[in-house]
């Protein structure tokens, strides 16, 4: 079985109940595979990155196989606008967040609700100048654990986000992403763009950000914010003190 979410997002939790922790958000028109079925509860696998989690069976719209198919071979079609609004015949709006997929939007067999869009569009491979633009978009949204909106996005959510916005893949967690690129062994090597990864006391990857020029960092942490960023991690400059220990920097382009 397939689906695909027609709502604006919904909760992609590790378990199967409302109580359990978000792990992340299934935005509009982004697709997956239903791994296993509960009465109310569906276990799905993102088709974009492979994520995994449960979602409320009432939250998704079935799509055949072939549809399935059908969409994965295509190029993603994103929204490029901070809101916009899916509209039908009958006047209905739904608010849907920057980023949100509307590739399905031309298929009849999906697009059963007749949605149109007319807002502005992300499609394809865009030069890697683009990503700190990109990411401006974001500025001041508030972290959110398992979050992928401008109202609420964790550190990885926003790069990952940042990154599709602009043609690119990245994984849903900072510790995969880690393992995507190449390593770089000084910051002066590095370009914006680029990822800068952190760990804990027990070298665990728990933070991304974006490097930008002039040693300074996009990222999530309170909300999307800048930092300044030397060999030891992320310098506050409000609270006068290092916020993470930087592990290794990676370009992904």
């Amino acid at each position: 079985m397939f689906g695909i979410c027609n709502l604006a997002m919904i909760p992609l939790r590790s378990e199967p109940s409302d109580r359990s922790e978000i792990v992340s958000q299934v935005l509009f028109g982004e697709h997956f595979e239903i791994v296993e079925q509960l009465k109310q509860w569906t276990y799905i696998k993102m088709q974009f990155d492979g994520y995994q989690g449960w979602i409320d069976f009432k939250q998704l719209q079935l799509i055949s196989e072939v549809s399935y198919n059908q969409l994965s071979s295509e190029a993603i079609v994103l929204n490029a606008d901070l809101i916009e609004y899916i509209t039908t015949p009958s006047n209905l709006l739904i608010p849907i967040p920057l980023g949100s997929c509307l590739s399905f939007l031309n298929h009849s067999d999906i697009n059963t609700a007749n949605f149109e869009f007319e807002g502005t569009k992300a499609i394809g491979i865009k030069n890697k100048s683009s990503l700190i633009t990109t990411a401006f978009m974001y500025s001041n949204a508030p972290y959110l654990w398992g979050g992928k909106t401008p109202f609420g996005i964790d550190c990885s959510g926003f790069t990952q986000m940042v990154y599709k916005l602009n043609g690119y893949k990245l994984l849903r967690d900072a510790s995969q992403q880690s393992t995507q690129g190449e390593a770089l062994s000084f910051i002066e090597e590095s370009e914006a763009g680029d990822l800068a990864f952190f760990d804990n006391d027990e070298g665990n990857i728990i933070h991304v950000g974006i490097i930008m020029d002039d040693n300074y960092i996009i990222h999530a942490s309170g909300k999307i914010r800048i930092d300044r960023l030397d060999h030891l991690g992320i310098f506050n400059a409000e609270t006068n003190k290092h916020t993470h220990k930087l592990r290794v920097i990676k370009k992904i382009i």
